[in-house]
């Protein structure tokens, strides 16, 4: 069995754009893709990274960022290379 995608997704708690972002995410969730959620105010250093991009979706395999907005599509695409490696 393949290990799990992780993706962290940076934003806050009253972000309507995080909450768009982890609505389009949901049908990735229990198929082999886990998303972390991290409160950037929480943090000063990701607070001056993201403040400004946010929500902001990272690959913990590689370090790659996608910006909102996107789609189910877009991050499929985006994760093709590792959901193929799964297979």
């Amino acid at each position: 069995m393949s290990a799990p995608v992780v993706l962290t997704l940076y934003g806050t708690s009253a972000c309507h754009l995080c909450d768009a972002a982890m609505s389009a995410l949901e049908p990735l969730k229990g198929n082999g893709v886990h998303v972390h959620v991290v409160d950037i105010s929480e943090d000063p250093l990701l607070l001056e990274r993201y403040q400004l991009r946010i929500p902001v979706l990272q690959r913990t395999d590689n370090g790659a960022e996608l910006d909102f907005p996107f789609d189910l599509p877009q991050v499929m695409a985006w994760l093709q290379d590792i959901l193929q490696e799964g297979r």
